[in-house]
């Protein structure tokens, strides 16, 4: 199919109104920036899109969200080291023939061991772990990996999961190599993707090369990709803007920014979207007394007045939703009748912080007694701005805010020990139910950083991920919207939209609506000059 979409393109194009042709052609290198430093380069083992999407070109999956599709979903998923899928009969094996001759980037062959280390891996039963392991818990269903010769792999799961291939073809289901060590992985990653690794530079650069032997006759296009890492949004945007880069990160640029880089670059092509379902959310640790206090995180929840967010931040180019990214973006959200029936989404602001100042009350604060603590969030401006105003709309309930702003390489480290006490945080919500609503909100998942468990909702998060009726699955989603909702568990306070630009021989770019990971291999760009 994805070679009939090609030919049909190319013969598009030879039938144009300008008469000219549009193949794509071979060679240059891509120049881009990437607005934060990660940890290391093995994106198993890193929970930020600035590890994952360098590094996306470098790997493969066995299945893959189709890149040229806009709205990742079920529907949209596309063979890569697998030639195909097929379930049992009550869909608890899922059986995978994989690709013959393909070669690792050091030339070692491609065979089923390497798809079971990597599970291994992931389920922690390798005898080598990963440092840290952010979505090991997607695969708690999973109960073994078996290969059936050289070409061929089962996943054997403990129950039906309808959903189950979606935690494949993600963005971070790339499939590693037996014979290289997790250490290794984090310093020089070898994948059998369309580029090869070249060098990382912490705070300085990310480089990856045209992998010559690339399993997909053709392709890439490009000879290389450069990441330059410039945490200055603005700084940043200038490089775009003077042609020291080609393409800015996806979804980067809030509104303001956006008009003034497609003002100075007019011939430049931008997109404002929804920024990959991304969401920010107030984080509480539950065991940090005295925010192990329900009616405390409650009346947290209540203040935030969302809508104050969308103006500020996005000049009103946001969306306000719950756990799962609203229409037209996303494709679970709860409709605006509903969204408006939870707790703190009602219109009217001051009630919700009336009775939020009523509840902080009863716990003995007030204007004679302010509760000081500090505010938690990553050093980049996509997090301290909206942190910003969380401190100032938590003054509203005595409660008094100093901003913790530290490095990526402290940030989630931090969060996964449960070092804080609340936190401005971003989090994914998408494309499906599955594994999002596990891994933030599941007992004990490898995400949940607040250490929120409630029996009721870990039951139909377990019930929605068995459900193949998807009109069914979809009222028991909202149910379970509901019951976050009510419970205060990570309140979501708003969606941004944002703005991608890129000159005009950057060919091939599609940026999706609701994955933030999907879109980074990049095995399709070409340059046009």
């Amino acid at each position: 199919m994805l070679g009939w979409n090609r030919l049909l393109t190319a013969a598009f194009c030879l039938l144009a109104l300008t008469g000219s042709a549009c193949a794509q052609k071979h060679g240059g290198i891509l120049r881009m920036y990437s607005p934060d430093s990660p940890a290391s380069m093995s994106p198993h083992e890193e929970a930020t899109v600035y590890a994952q999407a360098p590094m996306m070109g470098v790997f493969n999956n066995l299945i893959m969200f189709d890149p040229r599709v806009k709205q990742s979903g079920m529907h949209s998923i596309v063979p890569d080291l697998a030639t195909g899928w097929r379930w049992n009969a009550d869909k608890t094996e899922l059986t995978f023939p994989l690709r013959q001759g393909v070669t690792w980037h050091d030339g070692k062959p491609f065979t089923a061991k390497d798809v079971v280390c990597t599970m291994d891996l992931l389920m922690g039963r390798a005898a080598e772990k990963f440092r840290v392991n952010p979505r090991g818990s997607n695969f708690k269903t999973l109960d073994r990996v078996t290969a059936n010769g050289d070409y061929e792999v089962t996943f054997h799961l403990k129950r039906p999961q309808p959903g189950f291939p979606m935690l494949l073809a993600t963005g971070f289901g790339m499939i590693y190599p037996c014979h290289v060590t997790p250490a290794t992985m984090r310093k020089a990653p070898v994948g059998t993707g369309p580029f090869k690794f070249v060098e990382f530079k912490p705070n300085e650069s990310i480089v990856v090369a045209r992998n010559p032997n690339y399993w997909k006759p053709g392709l890439p296009y490009l000879d290389g990709i450069e990441y330059k890492i410039i945490r200055n949004v603005s700084t940043a945007s200038l490089a775009f803007v003077s042609g020291k880069v080609d393409m800015t990160f996806p979804f980067d640029l809030l509104p303001a920014l956006y008009r003034d880089v497609k003002s100075q670059v007019p011939g430049a092509i931008c997109e404002m979207t929804p920024a990959g379902g991304v969401a920010r959310v107030l984080l509480v640790n539950r065991t940090a007394p005295p925010f192990d206090n329900a009616d405390l995180r409650q009346a947290m929840a209540l203040t935030i007045d969302r809508k104050a967010f969308v103006d500020i931040i996005t000049e009103g180019e946001g969306d306000i939703g719950g756990v799962l990214q609203p229409t037209p973006g996303g494709k679970w959200g709860l409709p605006p009748d509903k969204l408006r029936e939870l707790p703190g989404y009602g219109p009217d602001v001051a009630a919700n912080r009336t009775r939020a100042r009523q509840m902080v009350a009863k716990l003995g604060y007030g204007p004679e007694k302010h509760l000081p603590i500090k505010l938690l969030t990553r050093d980049i401006a996509t997090y301290r701005n909206p942190a910003v105003i969380l401190i100032d709309q938590l003054k509203e309930i005595f409660i008094d805010a100093e901003l913790d702003a530290i490095d990526t390489s402290q940030y989630f480290p931090r969060k996964m020990r449960k070092d804080f006490t609340v936190a401005l945080d971003l989090q994914t919500s998408g494309p499906e139910p599955d594994p999002i609503l596990d891994l933030y909100y599941g007992c004990g998942s490898s995400l949940n950083n607040d250490g929120y468990c409630n029996a009721e909702v870990e039951k139909a998060i377990e019930r929605q991920s068995m459900e193949d009726d998807q009109t069914k699955r979809l009222h028991i989603v909202w149910e379970i919207e509901r019951l976050l909702a009510e419970d205060g568990a990570r309140p979501i306070i708003f969606y941004t939209h944002a703005g991608t630009c890129w000159q005009p021989y950057v060919k091939g770019i599609t940026l999706m609506t609701n994955s933030l990971y999907n879109g980074n291999r990049r095995e399709d760009v070409w340059l046009d000059r």
